[in-house]
């Protein structure tokens, strides 16, 4: 029983993190090409909110697993 919860609390770690290195990739990466190409910053912004809403669809994912985890 007790292993559930540790296996709940690392793989959620580890969402948490690579979801928080996705995300500030995506950011930065989004940024630099609006800073080289200015004029297309609104079709920039939009393509960076669908990236950061994949990778935030992703942790949750492993939060909902972690949930089932538990319940067993």
């Amino acid at each position: 029983m007790m292993l559930q919860y540790l296996g709940a609390a690392i793989g959620m770690g580890f969402a948490s993190l690579g979801g928080a290195i996705g995300i500030g990739l995506v950011a930065s990466k989004a940024i630099e090409s609006m800073a080289r190409q200015p004029e297309q910053a609104n079709s920039l912004r939009a393509t960076m909110f669908i990236g950061i809403a994949f990778v935030e669809a992703t942790v949750l994912y492993t939060l909902v697993i972690a949930f089932i985890l538990i319940a067993k």
